[in-house]
């Protein structure tokens, strides 16, 4: 495992993993996931903790710059985004379902709508990091 690519890849990922969170959770759909909630109470915070989604967000990154590198080559924007996408949908289709199913977070169709999103979160991230470790060496 070369390093220097896993950081420059990680980086790269944590501001797409970052962006993509922020316009779909916080813009996007917000409203969507307001209506959908559980009937759980108190669990979002008035004022995110910035450094801790950051941190979350460069270990989403690393680990999608993990499965990429895992490969072997430089991996094809197409192939980061197929990539991405898969880590992105097992990851959180993992996490999503198990709260789902301990906790009343949120209803169905929200675990549902979560996991499909951050498919897609995963699959812009891995297309960044294909992009730019395809122009690093090694």
């Amino acid at each position: 495992m070369n390093m220097k690519r896993l950081a420059i890849g990680s980086i790269a990922g944590l501001v797409a993993v970052y962006i993509v969170g922020f316009v779909f959770w916080q813009l996007v759909f917000a409203d969507f996931f307001a209506a959908n909630a559980g009937s759980a109470e108190g669990v979002n915070r008035e004022t995110p903790i910035i450094w801790a989604v950051g941190l979350g967000s460069l270990f989403y990154a690393a680990l999608v710059t993990l499965m990429l590198e895992a490969r072997g080559g430089t991996a094809s924007i197409v192939d980061g985004i197929k990539g991405g996408a898969l880590v992105g949908l097992l990851l959180w289709g993992t996490s999503d379902f198990i709260l789902f199913g301990y906790m009343n977070l949120s209803n169905l169709t929200a675990t549902i709508a979560d996991t499909v999103l951050e498919a897609v979160r995963g699959g812009i991230a891995g297309g960044a990091i294909a992009a730019v470790l395809s122009k690093v060496g090694d």
